[in-house]
């Protein structure tokens, strides 16, 4: 490398590495410092370095300035960009330790790595080398410099050119990557069927799209109250900004909002927020803030609700308008889970008011149906837990067996109060009659659960009532079904009905004593029941039976 005496001033000064005069600081921009663009230098000949510092010392390109890393060796420059995944371009040489160096760098970038935004400048002194017509073609790089042509004015545009090459590939990587975000939230939170849980995977879903932001949260405000900020005469006025009829409350949160959930909004943030909250909740439109923003969600129910995303730094525009694609997408969620709960909320109204028949009949079957929604929830889990029944003891199943088996007597309205009551042993006519307690029950709740459509809690009790008196060997009625042909929930249903009725006292018999019910559930499985669900029923109960 030939001495250096001086630095260019412009395009047709001297060489940057032949003899230049000192440099005309430049900048493409000016502005306060924000996070700068990394920019690894890599080369074997330390003067390189210092020469490149100080020409580009004083550069800011869209009011940032430049933050310099430097590698001797192929071996340097690959630790670095592995913990840099970040850096926006690289002046490389080519021959370093090897002759080939830096092409092996640019391989092991590109293909090893698959960092494609990365702009590269490669600059040699050995153009022989790295003949460029060849380099350009064969490998993925951005320019080719030979250190002979470049002034103090030329390494400036090339270092511009390449910052801004990389800002407009690193946002259409941005948007790319937060559309994908979004796809996949409202492909997966879509399914949810809980507010709460919809909600949680809301501020996750939020905290992947802007991970720089310290922490978000949702807050809705309280069903019937109007959302006009913690103190509508402003931030500034004397009035107390709290205990007023608006106050929205925080549903969950991630980050610095992680233990935030149930607390009121202004036992979270300053007064100036909160009022944004509102302002934006008022207005239907997002607001942005330096270090924080409020994006309103427009829904129908479950009130009004909004997303505060905290210490951000100030969010640019394309992240601006991803959190409004999102929140737009992430409304129709809940109204779906709104619509959904209110569903679900008819359903469970309809099996109550349909177990209430059964214990108008029988007042001791009341608290029967109760007791054993408990159990069956509780086995359901259990098999859950051990993966005894494959999948058929999913979620969903889990979730509606429970009030689903509260059904499963609801044929016996339909049974004279004379056979259901009778004290003593019933006659053979009167067992055939009692027994028809479960095809009417399965009549009644499958037309019931026809407009429904799917599984649903009166479907599940349909199959229940219509099943539970199968036994696992065939000798059950009313249809003689044995084994896994009788429905899981009728399965778990026969053991925790035997098991309550039996514990209990009725009009008919004396209670058991706990040893003796046990003892004989235990001995019928296989013949009787389900040696599975008896065992899952155990483990239940040793560990002391279903919460209540």
């Amino acid at each position: 490398m030939s001495d250096i005496q001086g630095w260019g001033q412009d395009e047709d000064d001297d060489l940057l590495f032949a003899d230049e005069d000192a440099p005309d600081p430049l900048s493409a921009t000016s502005g306060p410092a924000a996070a700068p663009w990394k920019l690894l230098i890599v080369d074997d000949d330390p003067e390189v370095h210092a020469i490149t510092r100080v020409v580009l010392n004083d550069v800011t390109f869209d009011g940032r300035r430049l933050h310099f890393l430097s590698a001797h060796s192929g071996g340097e420059a690959r630790a670095i960009l592995n913990d840099h995944p970040d850096i926006a371009a690289v002046l490389l040489d080519v021959v370093m330790e090897t002759e080939d160096a830096g092409l092996r760098l640019v391989h092991h970038i590109r293909e090893v790595l698959g960092n494609r935004r990365v702009r590269i400048i490669l600059r040699t002194g050995q153009p022989g080398q790295a003949p460029e017509r060849r380099v350009i073609v064969s490998y993925d790089i951005n320019d080719y410099k030979a250190k002979s042509e470049l002034t103090a004015q030329k390494l400036f545009t090339t270092t511009v050119a390449a910052l801004r090459s990389y800002q407009h590939i690193d946002t259409i990587e941005r948007n790319r990557q937060g559309l994908e975000t979004i796809v996949d939230a409202a492909g997966t939170l879509f399914e949810q069927r809980s507010m709460d849980r919809f909600a949680v995977g809301v501020v996750e879903r939020v905290a992947a799209l802007l991970p720089r932001a310290a922490g978000a949260f949702l807050c809705a405000v309280p069903s019937g109250l109007n959302p006009e900020g913690p103190n509508p005469e402003g931030p500034n006025s004397e009035s107390p900004p709290h205990g007023r009829s608006w106050e929205a409350v925080v549903l969950c949160g991630t980050g610095v909002f992680a233990d935030a959930a149930g607390r009121p909004v202004g036992a979270v943030l300053p007064d100036a927020a909160c009022a944004d909250i509102a302002a934006a909740l008022a207005r239907g439109c997002s607001l942005h803030r330096d270090d924080h923003s409020v994006a309103p969600f427009q829904t129908r129910s479950p009130g009004p609700v909004a997303l505060f995303i905290g210490g951000h730094g100030g969010l640019p525009d394309v992240e601006r308008r991803l959190l409004e694609i999102f929140c737009s997408r992430m409304s129709v969620g809940f109204d779906n889970v709104a619509l959904y709960e209110q569903l679900r909320l008819a359903q469970i109204a309809t099996v109550h008011a349909l177990g209430k028949l059964a214990e108008y009949k029988d007042e001791v079957t009341g608290e029967h149906v109760r007791r054993i929604g408990r159990w069956a929830t509780a086995i359901a889990r259990e098999l859950q837990a051990q993966g005894a029944c494959g999948g058929a003891a999913d979620d969903l199943f889990c979730e509606l067996i429970g009030l689903a088996s509260m059904l499963h007597d609801v044929g016996k309205v339909a049974i004279p109060d004379q056979i259901l009551r009778k004290p003593g042993k019933l006659a053979p006519e009167e067992i055939t009659q009692m027994r028809e307690h479960a095809t009417i029950g399965g009549r009644i709740l499958r037309d019931a659960s026809g407009p429904v459509g799917g599984r649903s809690y009166l479907s599940m009790g349909a199959e229940i009532a219509e099943s539970h008196h199968e036994k696992f060997d065939g000798t059950g009625y009313p249809h003689g079904l044995a084994g896994d042909a009788i429905p899981l929930s009728g399965r778990i249903v026969a053991v925790a009905d035997v098991y309550d009725a039996l514990l209990h006292r009725r009009p008919y018999k004396e209670a058991w004593e706990l040893a003796a019910v046990v003892d004989l559930i235990r001995a019928e499985a296989g013949r009787h029941f389900d040696p599975r669900v008896v065992s899952a029923f155990v483990a239940v109960l040793e560990r002391g039976g279903p919460e209540a």
